[in-house]
This record gives C-alpha cells, structure tokens and sequence, in this order.
C-alpha cells in the first residue's frame, strides 16, 4: 500500500475551502489525471482518471463527513483501489490549512515504480497547489454539500 500526505494553506476562510472541497465535479479543474467525475447521490462519485495513459473508472463512497471538519472515502469498484481523507484546519478568519491523506494500491510495474520514485507525492503536491491557486483566485466556492455523514461504526 502506497501513502501520500501534503498540506497547503489556502488565504480563504474555512467555510470556502471546505464547501469546494465539496463540489467533487469540479475538481478536473484542478487536479491532474482526473478527466470526470460525476455525483451520484450524497455520498457516491464515479470517477474518470487517465494518468500517463493509464485510464481507469472506479466508484467511491463518502465514508465520513463534517463541515468544516473533514471529508473521507473510499472505492467501492472498479481497479483503483484507493482510500483518503481531508481534513480542514481554521488558521485564523481568512487562511485554512487542507491536509490531504491518500492511501492506494499500485498496480503493474509502471504504478509501483512510479509510487516508489515519489510521482505521486509530487502529482498530490501539484494538485494541492492547484487547488489554492483555483479557490484563490476565484474567492469563493463554486456551491456546497454541507451535510453529514457518520463514520460506519
């Protein structure tokens, strides 16, 4: 199993950051590799990803999420076998610091020497990076989910 942490601190208010972070179709638009995804109900995502030519399609179901807290999940299908959490951290009224935690399996040769050279950690770094300079830029959320969802006990 493959790790990748990364933080970044984002000059918007916690609320902002987090209710993007809630808008899952958006994040094409700022993450690399990531070609679609589409919202199913509250808590299900299909994803679309093509990562060096390596295209995959896979469900995820939101495990565990609190406003202005965290949100977590994991596949359900599909080959990418995957789970993360993101948690959001109020610095003072107008900056956040978003810690994302990814945890996956790489599959075939090119994925696990990919894992071990520290692609991902720079693809998860690159995206984050993205993300601050998209929520930034635009000032606000683009809409929000602000429901909750318990961790299955």
């Amino acid at each position: 199993m493959a790790s990748v942490q990364e933080s970044v601190d984002v000059d918007v208010p916690i609320r902002v950051a987090y209710d993007q972070w809630t808008q899952f179709e958006s994040f094409p638009q700022f993450m690399g590799g990531v070609e679609r995804i589409t919202q199913l109900d509250d808590t299900h995502t299909h994803w679309v990803t093509n990562v060096d030519g390596v295209k995959r399609e896979f469900d995820a179901e939101i495990t565990e999420q609190h406003p202005e807290e965290r949100v977590a999940w994991t596949s359900t299908s599909g080959e990418a076998k995957h789970a993360g959490v993101v948690t959001f951290h109020r610095l003072d009224e107008s900056k956040t610091r978003v810690m994302i935690q990814i945890d996956w399996e790489p599959e075939g040769l090119v994925e696990k020497a990919g894992a071990a050279l520290g692609f991902d950690d720079r693809q998860v770094k690159a995206d984050a990076k993205r993300f601050k300079e998209f929520i930034e830029s635009r000032g606000t959320e683009t809409g929000a989910w602000r429901g909750d969802v318990e961790r299955p006990s």
